[in-house]
C-alpha cells in the first residue's frame, strides 16, 4: 500500500521536471528575442537623455512585465509539448501505459504545472503590469524633467524641449523665477510663434506627463502670409507633453490602474460608452490572458504525444501555430468589443471557451488512443486540400512545361542560327594563304583553321580564293 501511494508522487515529480526544463529554456530564449525587439526603439530615448547604466536597467526592467504576459504562456505550451514529445519518442509514455497508468492519471501534474504558470501570469497581469506602468511613468518623468531643468540656463537658447526653444535672461536660484523670457514655438507651424514675457516659470505635472511654461506680462507674435497677429497678455501658459519611450503614453493611463480602479472607472463612464468599453476591455484582458495560458498549456499535452519513435515530431510546429491562432482570435474578439459588435465579456472570453473545448476534445481522443482529428474530418480536410492544391499543381506543371518548351525552342533557334552562321563563313588555309567558300570540296581541309565573315574580310587579310571557288564566283 505504501508503494502504491509513493509511486504517483514519484511519477508526478518526474513529469513535472520534464515539463519545467523546456519551459525555463523556452522562457529565457523568447525573452531574449523580445528584449532585442524592444531595445531598438528604446535606445533612442536612452541616448537622447544620456541615461546612465543604473537608470537604463531600471527603466528597461519596467517593460518586462508586458513581455512576460506573452512569453510565459508561449513558454508554458512549448515546455509541456517538448517534454511529452521526448517522453513519447523514448517510449516512456508507452511504458507508463503498459504499467496501467492512463492519460487521465498523467493529467494531474500537467494541470498543476500549467495552473502554477497561469497563476504567475495572472500575478504579472494584475499586479506587476500596473505597478511597472506607474514606476515607468515616475522614472521617465523624473529623467525628462532633470534633462529639461539642467538644459535651461541663463543667456542661452535651450532646445531641450524639442520644437520649443527657450531663452532666459536671468534665473532666480531660490524660487526658480525667470526674468525676460523669450519662447519660440515651432510645433505644427511653418513660421515660429514667438512669445516674449517679463517673467515666467516652469511647472510640471506627473499626472498628465506635461511641462508647462507660465508666462506673465508679455506679448505673443504670430506671423502669417497676409498679416501678422500680436496679442498682449497678463498670463499665458504653454503646455509641452513629455514623450515616453516605446510609444506607451497613450496606453499608460489605463494600464496603470488597478483592477478595483478599472471597475470604478467603468462604472463612472456610463455616459461615455466608448471610454467605459475601453476600460472594461482592459479589465477583462488581465483575466482572460492568464486563463488562456492555462488552456493552451493543456493543449500542449496531446500535441506532444503525437511524437513516436522514428517519427518526426510535429508538436512544436503545431503548438506555435495554435498559439498564433489563439492570439489572432483574441485580437479579433478585442476588436469586436472595441467596436461594440458584441458585449465586452462575450467578445473577450470567446477565444478561451473555444480553445478550452478544443483542449478537452483532444485530451479525450488521446486518452482513447484516437488521432487528434476524426477520420471523417481528416478525409474531408484532405478532399478540401486536394481541391485547392490539385488545380494549383496543374497550373504549376502547365506553366513549368510551357516554360521548358519555350526554353528548348529558344535554344533550338540559337543553335540553328549558330550553325547557319558557321555554314556561311569562309575558311582560310594558313599555309597556302587561300580561302574556300561553303560547298567547296576543300572547305574542311585540315589546314583551313581560319574563319572569315565574308569575302571582303578574307581579301583584307591577304587571302585569295582557291581555283574552284574562283570559278564558282565567276559563274
Amino acid at each position: 500500500m505504501k508503494l502504491h501511494m509513493k509511486t504517483p508522487k514519484l511519477i508526478y515529480s518526474y513529469l513535472a521536471t520534464e515539463m519545467l526544463g523546456p519551459f525555463f529554456a523556452s522562457f529565457l530564449i523568447m525573452n531574449c528575442v523580445f528584449f532585442l525587439v524592444k531595445l531598438i526603439p528604446f535606445l533612442n530615448f536612452v541616448l537622447e537623455l544620456n541615461i546612465g547604466l543604473a537608470d537604463f536597467i531600471r527603466l528597461f526592467s519596467y517593460l518586462f512585465p508586458n513581455i512576460f504576459l506573452y512569453s510565459i504562456p508561449m513558454a508554458a505550451m512549448l515546455g509541456i509539448t517538448i517534454g511529452f514529445a521526448r517522453l513519447s519518442s523514448d517510449s516512456e509514455i508507452l511504458a507508463l501505459k503498459a504499467s496501467g497508468i492512463s492519460i487521465y492519471q498523467i493529467l494531474p501534474p500537467v494541470v498543476i504545472v500549467a495552473g502554477l504558470i497561469a497563476l504567475l501570469t495572472g500575478f504579472v497581469s494584475i499586479q506587476l503590469i500596473p505597478q511597472s506602468a506607474v514606476a515607468m511613468k515616475q522614472l521617465s518623468y523624473q529623467l525628462l524633467k532633470e534633462k529639461i531643468s539642467s538644459g535651461i540656463k541663463e543667456h542661452m537658447f535651450t532646445e531641450a524641449l524639442g520644437d520649443v526653444v527657450v531663452y532666459v535672461d536671468k534665473i532666480d536660484k531660490k524660487t526658480g523665477e525667470w526674468t525676460d523670457v523669450w519662447v519660440s514655438d515651432m510645433r505644427g507651424v511653418d513660421n515660429p510663434i514667438v512669445t516674449m514675457a517679463s517673467t515666467g516659470q516652469m511647472n510640471s505635472s506627473i499626472e498628465n506627463m506635461t511641462v508647462s511654461i507660465a508666462l506673465r506680462n508679455g506679448s505673443l507674435h504670430k506671423p502669417g502670409i497676409d498679416n501678422a497677429q500680436i496679442v498682449q497678455f497678463n498670463q499665458y501658459q504653454i503646455n509641452i507633453p513629455l514623450q515616453l519611450p516605446d510609444a506607451r503614453a497613450a496606453r499608460l493611463k489605463k494600464t496603470a490602474l488597478t483592477m478595483a480602479e478599472l471597475r470604478m472607472e467603468a462604472q463612472q463612464a456610463k455616459e461615455n460608452v466608448q471610454e467605459g468599453r475601453t476600460v472594461l476591455i482592459e479589465f477583462h484582458k488581465r483575466l482572460v490572458l492568464p486563463v488562456g495560458c492555462l488552456i493552451i498549456s493543456l493543449i500542449g499535452l496531446p500535441l506532444g504525444l503525437q511524437a513516436r519513435p522514428g517519427k518526426k515530431a510535429i508538436g512544436i510546429q503545431a503548438g506555435l501555430a495554435i498559439f498564433v491562432f489563439y492570439y489572432v482570435f483574441f485580437t479579433f474578439g478585442k476588436a469586436l468589443a472595441e467596436q461594440g459588435v458584441l458585449p465586452v465579456w462575450l467578445a473577450m472570453w470567446s477565444p478561451n471557451v473555444l480553445f478550452f473545448g478544443l483542449a478537452l476534445f483532444w485530451i479525450i481522443r488521446i486518452a482513447n488512443e484516437q488521432p487528434l482529428f476524426p477520420v471523417a474530418l481528416t478525409a474531408f480536410l484532405g478532399k478540401i486540400s486536394s481541391m485547392v492544391t490539385l488545380p494549383l499543381q496543374a497550373i504549376y506543371k502547365r506553366t513549368l512545361t510551357r516554360f521548358l518548351d519555350n526554353k528548348q525552342e529558344n535554344q533550338g533557334l540559337e543553335e540553328k542560327e549558330t550553325l547557319s552562321a558557321q555554314e556561311n563563313t569562309l575558311r582560310g588555309d594558313v599555309k597556302k594563304r587561300i580561302y574556300h567558300l561553303p560547298g567547296c570540296e576543300h572547305y574542311h581541309c585540315p589546314h583551313c583553321t581560319l574563319e572569315f565573315k565574308d569575302v571582303h574580310v578574307a581579301r583584307g587579310a591577304g587571302f585569295a580564293p582557291c581555283k574552284i571557288c574562283r570559278d564558282l564566283m565567276e559563274e
